[in-house]
C-alpha cells in the first residue's frame, strides 16, 4: 500500500476506513434499539395488563365460588368440570388480550 498511494495518504485511509467502520457500527446499533422499541411496544400497557389481570382473578374466585356453593354443586354437571371450564375460559380471554396488545 505504501509504495502504490505513499506515506501521505496513509492516515487519510486509516481515517476513511475509521469513518466507515463507525457507520456500520452506527447502523447496526440503531437497528437493535428499533427491535427492542417494537419488542416494548408489542407489550399490553401497565394499567390494562393490572385490571385485565385483577379482573380475571375476581371472576374466576367468583366463579369457583359460585360453582362449589351447594346449590349449584347438584346441577348436572360436576363442580370440579365447571371450575376447570371457568379458569379454562378465563385464560383464554387473557391469551387472546395479550396477543393482541
Amino acid at each position: 500500500m505504501h509504495s502504490e498511494l505513499g506515506r501521505e495518504y496513509e492516515s487519510a485511509v486509516a481515517e476513511g476506513l475509521i469513518e466507515r467502520i463507525g457507520t456500520e457500527i452506527d447502523k447496526r446499533v440503531d437497528a437493535r434499539l428499533a427491535a427492542a422499541r417494537r419488542v416494548r411496544s408489542r407489550r399490553p400497557g401497565t394499567f390494562a395488563t393490572l385490571v385485565m389481570g385483577l379482573g380475571s382473578m375476581g371472576l374466576g374466585v367468583g366463579g369457583t365460588a359460585v360453582v362449589l356453593s351447594d346449590g349449584v354443586a347438584r346441577s348436572g354437571m360436576t363442580a370440579t368440570t365447571m371450575v376447570l371450564v371457568i379458569w379454562v375460559a378465563i385464560a383464554v380471554v387473557n391469551g387472546i388480550f395479550i396477543n393482541r396488545n
